[in-house]
């Protein structure tokens, strides 16, 4: 062979195996979600696609180079313990749980797969990590910082309804740790004494419960109701607004999808936006990190949402000074 034959040979060679490395396809990642919600039309799959496109603009695409094992409870906290033991048994390299109710019995159900929260209330208080800084175990994620917003909300309500005296407070007593539920309800019940308003707690265990939760709030009269965070509330928003509007209670929630359901008003994280602020962290567990490390992060903003066609079935107005606090309003 002559020696420009043979270097051409030698040179094809040497690029086919080359070639062929670079054409293998990409690993395969697998992770795992474990939602409190229902699998669409509800308020939580927002938050789970807004998760998914962010992890997307990260180079995860779904059925190419990504494995989603998916676990809705379609908005029974009963089912969770048993989804959760699901997707262990698939054994992901992550499981990214979105709420706190979510990411307790994915905990219990593992101590070795990096479970990654979106939207956790109280992290420390319901045992989920040591620390914010350090959270020490398997878990980390972002916090939508429950109890210290109650107040705030409370104070918003006031100054839109006016000569408020009476409000009563939705909440869900098993929505998370009793240490967590506890500082909640003595959060709202201090600000209720600092802004001399009589409160009634409400409690609903589940949506079955709303009718006659909302029957006792007439019995006494309560002129607006405050909804307390809740993964089942949340869930249930655009039942809860509709039976405010019909009961002519001015209502506020935690999230701004209250508001867009029906409510007359909202303050919070926007959680679409803590989604996609979480998706990074499953990224960072996926190249090598490791959950104790990473820092429990919190929202750096909140946000106001005002409904002004509740506000005109409910006769209320809103001044324009308050609506130029609004960082948004449904019209």
């Amino acid at each position: 062979m002559r020696r420009r034959e043979f270097v051409l040979a030698l040179g094809g060679a040497v690029a086919w195996p080359l070639a062929a490395r670079a054409q293998q396809p990409e690993r395969m990642r697998r992770i795992g979600i474990l939602s409190p919600g229902h699998a669409e039309h509800d308020p939580t799959f927002r938050t789970v696609n807004a998760f998914l496109q962010a992890l997307e603009a990260l180079g995860y695409t779904e059925g190419q180079n990504l494995v989603v094992y998916r676990q809705y409870a379609e908005g029974s906290p009963a089912r969770l313990s048993e989804l959760a033991a699901e997707l262990v048994g698939h054994n992901p390299e992550v499981i990214v749980a979105f709420s706190t109710t979510a990411a307790r019995p994915v905990k219990e159900a593992t101590d070795t797969i990096p479970i990654v929260v979106v939207a956790m209330a109280d992290p420390v208080a319901d045992e989920l990590v040591a620390s914010l800084a350090r959270p020490g175990g398997n878990v980390t994620g972002t916090t939508f910082v429950g109890p210290e917003l109650v107040a705030k909300r409370l104070q918003l309500l006031r100054e839109v309804v006016s000569g408020l005296s009476r409000v009563a407070a939705l909440w869900h007593p098993n929505a998370y740790s009793e240490r967590t539920m506890t500082g909640i309800l003595n959060e709202i019940e201090v600000a209720a004494r600092t802004l001399e308003l009589q409160l009634q707690l409400v409690p609903a265990v589940g949506p079955d419960d709303f009718v006659s939760a909302f029957a006792a709030m007439a019995r006494e009269h309560a002129q607006a109701v405050i909804v307390m965070p809740s993964p089942m509330l949340f869930t249930e928003y655009k039942r809860i607004a509709s039976l405010a509007t019909d009961g002519r209670l001015p209502a506020m929630g935690v999230a701004r999808e209250f508001a867009d359901f029906g409510g007359l008003m909202s303050y919070g994280a926007n959680l679409p936006d803590l989604a996609r602020q979480t998706a990074p962290y499953v990224d960072k567990i996926l190249k090598g990190a490791k959950p104790a490390d990473l820092p429990v992060e919190q929202p750096t903003k909140f946000e106001l949402v005002i409904n002004l066609t509740t506000a005109g079935k409910l006769g209320l107005s809103i001044s324009r000074e308050f609506l130029l606090v609004a960082d948004d309003v449904v019209q």
